[in-house]
């Protein structure tokens, strides 16, 4: 349950919602498995697991979720193999060419008789609402996993007013400034040890930096010669380590033990308690995180700061 990664988004309107309209609707799409037929089936399951039934956990100003994904695997090669088998069968026996369109036609039909013996991969995605700040925030290290759990909750809500957070200033000004004029990283943030720098446009070169002192002359010299801070690594209030990309996503989250000396001060007896602590803690950790981030990075704008 412990998240990763982070990928945030504002709501544009309040959370009018509760937790118990908020199951009622996910439990329109509860969870699935494919059936023979079936590429790949998506919906919500417990956040608790075999521990309970429940499709949200609501703790505080927080309500967690989660989604689970199933899919064949089909690899494109055993397809091919066998609709090159299937057209040569085709050709010898009625002396004929099989032509572009009866070969889409073979090859549907090819997949759809090797789904039923194609092997499943499964993978979860956690999300959780900040009802009081207006967050949504998901445990994904990519916008394309983020945007199947966003897609899947808009469908069963009928709508989701959520947006990017738009800033003032752009993640990657400020990470270059950051470095450009040390020791300009506001507190509570302290530099690590990572950073990609890349040259403006589509064809510029990149140079990589991973456990080094990070305020250094070549550094330096690179940011002068025109080049840009696009990921940077960063320690907060003692609490977390992370590496923050200049499109704002949030990658390699680790908590430290400042966060494990507060889940020691809790006595839970089941598995659902300690569930309850561990996600407490977290998504109140992660609130002041986010906040301070989006304050250290200029603020948001005017049209995204209230929800």
């Amino acid at each position: 349950m412990w998240f990763k990664n982070l990928i945030f988004y504002r709501f544009t309107k309040p959370v009018k919602w509760n937790s118990e309209e908020l199951e009622e609707k996910l439990s329109e799409k509860r969870f699935r498995g494919c059936n023979s037929q079936d590429i790949s089936s998506y919906g919500w399951v417990p956040p608790l697991g075999r521990h309970g039934d429940m499709l949200t956990h609501t703790t505080g100003d927080f309500v967690m979720i989660c989604a689970r994904k199933e899919e064949k695997i089909l690899p494109a090669s055993v397809i091919k193999d066998a609709l090159e088998e299937k057209i040569e069968t085709i050709e010898q026996e009625e002396q004929r060419e099989v032509f572009s369109k009866e070969k889409k036609a073979l090859k549907d039909d090819i997949t759809m008789e090797l789904l039923p013996r194609a092997f499943t991969k499964h993978q979860k995605t956690f999300a959780y609402v900040d009802t009081k700040e207006g967050w949504l925030v998901v445990d994904a290290s990519s916008f394309k996993k983020a945007e199947e759990l966003t897609s899947c909750l808009r469908e069963c809500l009928g709508s989701l007013p959520i947006i990017n957070p738009s800033l003032k200033n752009p993640p990657s000004a400020s990470m270059t400034q950051w470095l450009s004029e040390n020791p300009a990283v506001p507190a509570p943030f302290i530099l690590g040890d990572e950073c990609d720098l890349r040259e403006p446009g589509d064809e510029g070169g990149q140079i990589n930096v991973r456990r080094q002192t990070l305020i250094t002359e070549e550094i330096q010299a690179h940011l002068e010669g025109g080049m840009q801070v696009s990921k940077l690594s960063l320690q907060w209030d003692e609490a977390q380590t992370f590496v923050l990309s200049d499109d704002l996503t949030v990658r390699k989250l680790k908590f430290s033990e400042v966060i494990q000396d507060q889940l020691d001060e809790v006595e839970a007896e089941t598995a659902a308690e300690q569930f309850d602590a561990d996600f407490a803690v977290m998504s109140l950790s992660l609130r002041k995180l986010i906040n301070d981030l989006v304050e250290t990075l200029g603020g948001l704008t005017e049209a995204t700061a209230e929800p």
